[in-house]
């Protein structure tokens, strides 16, 4: 049962949340040649994340999925370790598995959200939050959130560090295609940061 699309979602949070799903999805593993295709496909405008969005563009036409899935696993695999541990505990408090992973699992409970069973990742990993975000927009957790939970969610388990992640994936010595995600990461953080800011609540 598909609970999002019973529930009718103004077109910028659709706009929203489909932004919020593609980098949960493309933060979670490699793309494929059709995520890569996809990404090709996209056009920006003349605005910081459309420029964000028209470079990532730029990057996916001259990649195949080899070299990304070597790029994604220098990153965030590695010998031991990727270049970057993308998780709230460790950019919050030096260590993974802290207080706001325990602080997560709360909020995850009232909002009905589940772990996935094939998930074995942390929950408070970047490409989790993502789609948690997007999911809260749809609807897909049993009802929309109202802006108020919406912005709750955010300022307490992604404000505080996910605009310090993107900024390290631009950065990341290992990141080509992947600089231009942390790029529309970085600037739709700080659009939704100004958002949720200025929204009444």
């Amino acid at each position: 049962m598909n609970t999002a699309e019973d529930i009718n979602i103004a077109s910028e949070d659709r706009l929203r949340a489909d932004l919020y799903n593609f980098l949960g999805l493309i933060l979670s593993g490699p793309p494929d040649q059709m995520l890569l295709d996809q990404c090709a496909g996209l056009t920006g405008d003349d605005s910081e994340i459309g420029n964000a969005i028209a470079g990532l563009a730029r990057v996916a036409r001259a990649t195949s999925p080899r070299k990304v899935e070597s790029e994604f696993n220098a990153l965030f695999v590695g010998l031991g370790r990727g270049e970057l541990l993308p998780y709230a505990s460790y950019y919050l408090t030096g260590f993974l598995n802290e207080k706001p992973l325990a602080l997560l699992r709360t909020d995850m409970a009232e909002h009905r959200i589940t772990r996935a069973p094939n998930a074995f990742e942390p929950e408070d990993n970047i490409a989790s939050l993502m789609e948690m975000m997007a999911g809260m927009i749809v609807g897909r957790f049993g009802r929309s959130a109202t802006l108020d939970e919406q912005k709750l969610f955010f300022n307490k388990h992604i404000a505080p560090w996910a605009g310090h992640f993107y900024s390290d994936l631009e950065a990341a010595k290992n990141s080509v295609l992947y600089a231009s995600v942390g790029s529309v990461g970085r600037v739709f953080m700080d659009i939704e940061r100004e958002a949720y800011r200025m929204a009444v609540g």
